[in-house]
């Protein structure tokens, strides 16, 4: 049976290979982003429909989960990819920052939940929300993003067990992934040294000097597992695919 799965955060990494993996299967893919030329291209790639939003606000979620079941009659998967990064020390933290990373990093992601969930409820449906390595351990630095993923990943559990025997909920949590977020951090709090930023990052992880980032389609592969019939019984969970670096040290 075809699917309707919408995709938020679409014309980023993850977003667009989440989004392209699931077109490949027959899906009906819709897709939301910020407006701009990616959006457009991947839209076009994908042969998908698309809407530009600002997710910020519980309206503008409740017009894009309005627009998906108006669009396609239902909706069986949401996919709440969208995410932005900031570091630095927390006493220099700008209100504008912690508004725009929790804005789009939680905010955003709990009201699309809840405009989705009557709708999702209708068809046995599936939410997975993309939280982080630093929504389940602190990150030197990173402590407003680790905030937002943390809230992130509670909210994961909570609503599971909200809605459970109704609809699955659950949260990936990615190490660092090749995507434009990441290229977007290495250029702005690399010190103007971008590769001497992606070899910090990589000496954080067991496998020394074999680490090597995420690719956006493992991510994909295990969303798009996640979603199938033999996946059933995990709700709840929180899914590391982060090559054991939250495992310990």
């Amino acid at each position: 049976m075809t699917r309707v799965v919408l995709v938020t955060g679409a014309a980023g990494g993850i977003g667009a290979a989440v989004a392209a993996r699931f077109a490949r299967l027959g899906d009906r893919v819709l897709i939301t982003d910020l407006p701009g030329p990616a959006l457009d291209a991947l839209a076009e790639r994908l042969q998908v429909s698309a809407y530009a939003a600002d997710l910020r606000t519980p309206g503008s979620c409740r017009a894009v989960v309005d627009w998906a079941v108006a669009s396609a009659g239902g909706l069986d998967v949401l996919v709440n990819v969208a995410g932005v990064w900031r570091e630095g020390p927390t006493e220099l933290t700008s209100e504008d920052d912690f508004d725009l990373v929790m804005g789009v990093n939680f905010k955003a992601l709990y009201f699309l939940s809840a405009a989705a969930i009557p709708h999702l409820r209708d068809r046995s449906g599936l939410i997975v929300n993309l939280s982080s390595d630093a929504g389940i351990q602190g990150n030197t630095g990173a402590a407003l993003y680790c905030a937002s993923k943390g809230a992130v990943s509670l909210f994961t559990k909570a609503l599971a067990l909200e809605l459970a025997g109704d609809v699955r909920v659950l949260a990936v949590c990615p190490g660092d992934v090749k995507t434009p977020m990441l290229a977007f951090q290495a250029e702005r709090y690399g010190g103007g040294d971008p590769e001497a930023y992606y070899q910090r990052l990589l000496s954080g992880y067991p496998q020394g000097a074999r680490a090597r980032f995420i690719e956006p389609d493992e991510v994909a592969s295990l969303i798009e597992y996640l979603a199938r019939p033999e996946a059933a019984a995990i709700t709840g969970a929180l899914l590391s695919i982060d090559f054991g670096y939250s495992a310990g040290k």
